[in-house]
């Protein structure tokens, strides 16, 4: 298979079908190809490569998440007179202190704030990567 097709199979995976659809379908439409050896030579190839990029990314990632566990991050935020903070802090603000504080690009749609953070404190975040890599990140909300 060279891409995904539904109740079929996913890509770089070697299904069997029959003729007819193989030589109709899938061949002509390039969902995959025949499995000849020198088709699977290439297949085992690039699952060399798809593998090594997986395990260079995943040492990034451990890298980043080691950081992230470093130590909390500050926000910022304005504040009344009890501590309670204007509005609330949000995956954008935890994204910006990412970057400007550890230096790492994170998407803030990967950031999910476990409690409403509506006064000053310590509060923890989780950082979702794929793969099931994820980190904890502590957060701390101190006024402007």
């Amino acid at each position: 298979m060279i891409q995904d097709v539904d109740n079929l199979g996913a890509a770089h995976e070697k299904v069997s079908v029959k003729n007819g659809y193989a030589r109709n379908y899938l061949i002509p439409r390039k969902l995959a190809v025949e499995a000849n050896p020198s088709n699977l030579r290439q297949l085992e190839e690039r699952m060399k490569q798809i593998k090594k990029k997986e395990e260079k990314m995943l040492k990034e990632v451990n890298q980043v998440i080691a950081k992230l566990k470093e130590g909390p991050l500050k926000i910022g935020a304005k504040t009344g007179t009890s501590g309670k903070i204007f509005g609330s802090v949000t995956s954008v603000q935890l994204a910006r202190a990412i970057r400007d504080q550890k230096g790492y690009e994170v998407d803030r749609r990967r950031i999910h704030i476990m409690d409403e953070v509506k006064e000053l404190g310590t509060y923890k975040a989780k950082v979702d990567f794929g793969n099931s890599n994820e980190a904890e990140v502590e957060f701390e909300v101190v006024a402007e």
